[in-house]
């Protein structure tokens, strides 16, 4: 009798989907299989391999998430076939396309919440990030629906959003919120705002995510080294503000239970979707108005436009044989004369015009 070969695993980024579509968290694939959390992340990227009666666990698990929901799809039996022996298999009906992100919100926004919470501090701006993410995400939903990653989108369209530097203008946000009422918790929130956004990020999406190095580097938008800096960076100031934390696994266990201790309750799958649809009219129709008030402007300047052309007002000349105006100064000699001799001479005529003598 030959042994049984090991058994087969798939590779490691479809052990990641095949969760990731079954609304399973990596704790709760820990629990179920008696590991550590950090275990099924490393299984997940590939880091390391489980063996033996772990492998065996893990192969069944994932076999069986395979069958019931890698695909999204929900077991109903067709009306006009009825399943038999030879087809046990009931036909599996596709989601609409309103379910699917009924289904991926309420996987991915709880946590996604709880996330950019720790990345802002701020309790509303977290909520809005989540439903500005998720907005977006169903007005693009035929490019997130076939995304590799769905949940790994609306993740970076949300940190995108809470770690905006705008959001410091807007009067609501002016003040800081109050801090969680443990004293661990508001210490560990001190140190994470004071870090810088991109090296905060790292930390969050490498420590707190549980993704790899390659894979927090993509969705950071930098590279592998640049990541790694600011990870060891934003890890070096953590440990010299709390040695406690200084374990990269009980950093991660205090991430999670900061975020797990705020309600932070995100609104409804339809209200997120029929608030997105009423955005995206809105500026539909705000881009639609100013196109015909562009068109209107410039109508109306091709109405009112010359059409021939005017050429321009000469500039003024000088007049020429004009006498330079006269200035009052000094008599001349002749002048002096006739002066003294109109003073001095007998007038003869009428008393009127008989000159007064000064």
């Amino acid at each position: 009798m030959t042994p049984n070969p090991a058994s087969p695993l798939p590779p490691p980024t479809e052990r990641r989907r095949l969760r990731e579509a079954a609304s399973l968290t990596q704790d709760q694939v820990a629990k179920r299989l008696g590991v550590p959390g950090r275990a099924v992340a490393s299984w997940e990227v590939g880091r390391t391999t489980p063996r033996g009666r772990k492998r065996r666990a893990y192969a069944a698990l994932l076999a069986e998430l395979s069958r019931t929901g890698p695909e999204l799809m929900v077991g109903t039996a067709s009306p006009d076939k009825q399943p038999t022996a030879a087809d046990p298999t009931p036909a599996a009906t596709p989601l609409t396309p309103a379910q699917a992100f009924d289904a991926l919100y309420a996987f991915c926004a709880p946590a996604l919440a709880r996330q950019a919470y720790l990345l802002t501090g701020r309790r509303e701006l977290a909520r809005e990030s989540v439903e500005r993410a998720f907005q977006l995400a169903w007005q693009r939903w035929p490019e997130v629906a076939v995304d590799r990653d769905p949940a790994g989108w609306v993740r970076a369209t949300a940190y995108e959003y809470a770690l905006s530097p705008w959001h410091r203008f807007r009067p609501r946000y002016r003040h800081p919120e109050p801090p969680p009422p443990d004293t661990a918790d508001r210490a560990l929130l001190d140190v994470l705002l004071k870090l810088p956004s991109p090296h905060r990020r790292a930390l969050l999406l490498y420590d707190g995510v549980g993704l790899d190095l390659p894979e927090t580097a993509a969705e950071a938008e930098a590279s592998t080294p640049a990541t790694a800096g600011r990870l060891l960076h934003a890890r070096e100031v953590i440990a010299a503000r709390l040695p406690e934390l200084a374990d990269p696994a009980v950093l991660h266990r205090l991430l999670t239970e900061v975020a797990s201790t705020e309600l932070l309750r995100a609104g409804r799958p339809p209200a997120v979707r029929t608030s997105g649809e009423r955005r995206a009219r809105f500026w539909t129709r705000a881009a639609i108005a100013f196109t015909v008030a562009l068109i209107g402007t410039t109508a109306l300047t091709v109405r009112t436009a010359p059409t021939h052309y005017e050429p321009p007002v000469a500039p003024g000349a000088q007049v020429q044989g004009v006498p330079p105006r006269v200035a009052q100064g000094a008599l001349s000699e002749a002048q002096a004369q006739l002066r003294t001799k109109l003073r001095t001479a007998t007038a003869h005529g009428p008393e009127r015009l008989v000159p007064l003598m000064d």
